[in-house]
């Protein structure tokens, strides 16, 4: 068996031994899916459950049974969609919640824009898996939503975040590690793949230039000369000094120009494909002779030398896509390279799943979660997918 064989091989083992079949596990019987498990694997029931986690398996079930066909998949997807269609929708005023209790109330009501359009891509997945229209109404009704409530006319690109009625919030911050910015790069990038997504499923006019001003937005905003992404902006673009991020760096190099791919404009490739290239090798300064990749150089110049699971998954696609798309003919090695320091020591055979880093000192981190708000099978499970794609 050749290097390529057995990398495909390891690859789909890990995503339906390791990945897929540990988050089946997670399923609750009485609807929708636990919101925590410790570093340990242990089931915290009484947790609450954030959109992020629900959206993310949503998309990864319905993108595992488009792939792999096993209908447990499937089943797993729907059983997710009816949770996250009865309770985090917000049937009044529209969009979804930030967070309910584990009885299914809401608990957190604003309305993060990085939520509606995770909760996007996981409802249009699942459209290209059972053409359920009642599923592409809620996801073409949050683009409306977004689309009317988000987006900003006189500047350009969405606000990060509104309050449950969509009326302005004084702390917009996505996450305790984000600071609090009117604009970010990982909102706009994840409302892209999500536009995109769904262009795929519902080729509507409005959405395909919407997804064209977002690439817009990707290369000459967010993308600074070097090829680094800035992080965070006022209101009028001005770029708010950050972090060095090497994994969003790397993922939006294959990202940007797959949603460029997906509406068919040879145009809005060809302007997007050397901004791609410079993103993907601005990330790779992070890559390490061990196949890591670290996770941040700090404004003041340190480094995080923390080795986190979704920026090594996006290590792997990152230079998948640079080799099969740019011609980088070393890329390969880099991405397998990268995948064996992932099987070798992210990857928990005994409990399942992927830890979420590796310390400096090369040891697994068992104590943040393997499932939570931000713990999601959807940079690994995309990886996996990728791979089996593209190899």
């Amino acid at each position: 068996m050749n290097r390529t064989d057995t990398f495909r091989k390891e690859v789909r083992q890990v995503l339906e031994n390791n990945i897929l079949n540990y988050w089946l596990t997670l399923k609750d019987p009485h609807g929708g899916f636990y919101g925590e498990a410790d570093g340990t694997a242990e089931i915290l029931y009484n947790a609450p459950r954030g959109v992020i986690l629900n959206a993310r398996i949503l998309w990864a079930f319905a993108a595992a049974y488009r792939a792999l066909h096993k209908t447990e998949y499937l089943v797993a997807a729907v059983h997710a969609r009816d949770y996250f269609l009865e309770h985090f929708c917000d049937h009044r005023y529209g969009g979804v919640y930030w967070s309910v209790d584990a009885s299914g109330k809401r608990l957190e009501t604003k309305k993060q824009l990085y939520a509606q359009g995770f909760a996007i891509y996981g409802l249009s997945e699942l459209f290209k898996a059972t053409h359920d229209d009642e599923v592409l109404k809620n996801a073409v009704n949050l683009f409306q939503i977004v689309e009317s409530r988000f987006k900003d006319p006189e500047n350009g690109g969405y606000i990060e975040a509104l309050s449950r009625d969509f009326t302005p919030l004084e702390d917009m911050s996505l996450s305790a590690h984000d600071i609090n910015a009117d604009k970010t790069m990982n909102s706009h990038l994840h409302l892209l793949e999500a536009y995109a997504n769904l262009y795929q499923v519902w080729p509507d006019k409005a959405l395909r230039e919407a997804v064209k001003d977002l690439l817009a937005i990707v290369c000459d905003k967010v993308m600074g000369p070097d090829g680094h992404l800035q992080l965070y902006f006022t209101r009028d673009w001005t770029v708010i000094p950050g972090a060095v991020s090497y994994g969003h760096d790397i993922e939006t190099s294959w990202l940007a120009l797959e949603c460029a791919s997906a509406i068919h404009d040879i145009d809005t490739v060809n302007r997007v494909r050397p901004a791609a290239a410079l993103m993907g090798k601005a990330g790779n300064e992070g890559l390490r002779s061990d196949g890591s990749m670290i996770y941040e150089k700090l404004e003041d110049g340190s480094l995080d030398l923390s080795r986190q699971w979704w920026v090594l998954a996006e290590s792997v696609v990152g230079n998948l896509w640079l080799w099969k798309y740019h011609g980088d003919l070393e890329a390969p090695d880099r991405a397998l390279s990268t995948w064996a320091y992932i099987r070798d020591n992210l990857v928990d055979f005994d409990n399942g799943e992927w830890f979420w880093a590796v310390h400096p000192d090369g040891t697994p981190d068992k104590d943040s979660p393997k499932a939570g708000f931000w713990k999601c099978p959807y940079h690994n499970t995309r990886m996996c997918l990728q791979v089996l794609e593209l190899v």
